[in-house]
């Protein structure tokens, strides 16, 4: 059956996948599978100055508003002995007034006129005016009021008023006469400059020492800034002076609260790089073994062929030459792209939306003729719906292929390989054989690099597995390995979360299912 045929017909799943269409999407943090190239956040360069303007702002937005209050309060503190005088004024005339048949007369002595002129700061005016609105005593610059609804007898009322373009201060009361004629008015106006001056040194007595104290508060802020962010210093010293080989935690007992979180965190990155560089070595190490192997048969081969002296024989040993050769490159081949899918790949290859049924697609006509060679039958079995996901074209690529070319090699002659995408809630590829399959117990090991199974005569680097679950895992995807669907045979699915056109990105993946394992080495 060809590919194109496969194509038209689709396939069916395993029995193992009917859950993961079934459920949907849940959500969950992009940074899930590390770094997210979508992602950017900034941050302020320096704490120090963040938290200095955080502190001094708010003291710089009250000080007006400080002055504004100040002001306001000494003009009610200094209204309150002058306002309490005119009053005072206001009710000494009131008694003087007399109204007898009708006939209105003021008793005011030039005595007490004289007191009401004494004052040589302000200037005061006086004026009693009868039910006709005549002027009976005192000074005709002072505007009247307006009479109120209900006139209270006696009772001093203030308000603010302009005689002679100058702001003044007037105390009036009314003094009813008799009812259907308009009540007496007496009033006392005074200008405003004791008032003014009394306020400008109140003003003058709370502000004076804020312009030393704000200055000095700055002063001592920063310095209690500059002591508090003094363990820091020490913590950076500490850590500056370390030999670059030293990874071990970072005693956090003399470490301030505020810090010691991220203390721990950089301590548990450590670990974490301690244990990657474990890892580098370990492979270093596993790599110089596995390149020693064709390296040493290669010189051995080469011996022979230059000690043969028969051409049939020397022509075997350079084909054995030829074949040791093609595996050590294709080893070292291997190796490179396991170092690049390790690699930060967004730093070096652009993530773009891609159809996965066209990918897929592409990399099983690659392998057409291989497995043609080897008389296997390769066919795609395509979902019919664009899956388009989030990625990195050449390390997909490289992905699919590992996993076709493991297929190929652990087939027998004569058996089939499918390749197949699914829709769903994710974007699934699978590539399945029934091939001599993959025992249970093995499966999560054959994720580790250079491991082989057991009992198989292909060759092979032990390598293509660990690229594919290192790319899967760089793409926030997950690959289960499953028995095949008619119980031989092996399965490899890699689940991809959707990008949704016109969304915000890619939807994220569910948890793992059971039975499944996280990529990673």
């Amino acid at each position: 059956m060809t590919a194109a045929d496969r194509g038209a017909q689709g396939g069916p799943g395993g029995p193992q996948s009917e859950d993961l269409f079934d459920k949907p999407a849940a959500p969950v943090s992009p940074n899930l599978r590390g770094p997210n190239p979508f992602l950017y956040v900034e941050y302020p360069n320096s704490l120090f100055g963040e938290i200095l303007d955080w502190m001094l702002a708010p003291l710089l937005l009250l000080w007006p508003i400080s002055i504004a209050a100040t002001n306001h309060v000494a003009s009610y503190i200094a209204d309150q002995p002058y306002d309490q005088a005119l009053a005072d004024n206001v009710t000494a005339i009131v008694r003087l007034v007399n109204v007898e048949g009708g006939r209105v007369t003021v008793s005011l002595p030039a005595s007490a006129r004289t007191l009401l002129r004494a004052d040589d700061v302000d200037t005061t005016y006086y004026q009693v005016v009868g039910p006709s609105n005549k002027i009976i005593h005192g000074d005709r610059e002072i505007p009247w009021p307006t009479l109120p609804a209900n006139i209270e007898a006696r009772k001093v009322m203030f308000r603010d008023d302009r005689i002679e373009a100058e702001n003044v201060r007037i105390a009036y009361a009314f003094i009813p006469v008799r009812s259907g004629l308009p009540p007496i008015i007496v009033q006392v106006a005074e200008t405003l400059h004791k008032r003014e001056l009394l306020s400008s040194r109140i003003i003058s007595g709370v502000l004076l020492p804020q312009f030393a104290i704000i200055p000095l508060a700055v002063i001592l802020v920063y310095l209690g800034l500059t002591r508090g962010i003094a363990p820091l210093h020490r913590l950076r010293e500490r850590i500056r002076r370390r030999r670059p080989t030293d990874l071990s935690p970072i005693p956090v007992n003399r470490v301030p609260d505020e810090v010691r979180p991220l203390v721990v965190a950089f301590n548990e990155m450590m670990g974490r790089l301690e244990e990657n560089l474990q890892a580098q070595q370990r492979f270093i190490a596993q790599a110089a073994h596995q390149m020693r192997t064709p390296l040493t048969g290669l010189k051995t081969q080469t011996e022979l062929a230059l000690s043969e002296t028969d051409p049939v024989q020397m022509r075997n040993a350079l084909q054995l030459i030829a074949e040791s050769t093609d595996r050590a490159s294709h080893m070292i081949n291997q190796l490179l792209i396991l170092a690049r899918a390790e690699a930060s790949h967004e730093k070096v290859h652009r993530v773009v939306p891609l159809d996965l049924d066209d990918l897929a697609r592409s990399v099983t006509g690659d392998w057409v003729v291989r497995a043609l060679a080897k008389r296997i039958d390769l066919g795609f079995e395509a979902s019919g719906r664009p899956l388009l996901i989030n990625g990195v074209p050449l390390l997909l690529r490289e992905l699919l292929s590992n996993l076709v070319d493991n297929a190929i090699k652990y087939t027998p002659v004569g058996g089939h390989v499918t390749v197949r995408t699914r829709a769903g809630a994710l974007a699934v590829v699978e590539v399945e054989d029934d091939g001599i399959g993959i025992p249970p117990e093995e499966r999560a090991n054959v994720f580790e690099r250079f491991y082989r199974v057991l009992g198989t005569d292909a060759d092979g680097s032990g390598l293509g597995l660990p690229i594919a679950a290192e790319i899967a895992e760089l793409h926030q995807a997950r690959i289960d390995l499953l028995a095949g669907s008619q119980g031989r045979g092996s399965l490899f699915r890699v689940s991809f979360p959707r990008y949704l056109e016109g969304g915000d990105g890619p939807r994220s993946q569910p948890p793992l299912a059971s039975g499944s394992f996280p990529v990673g080495l």
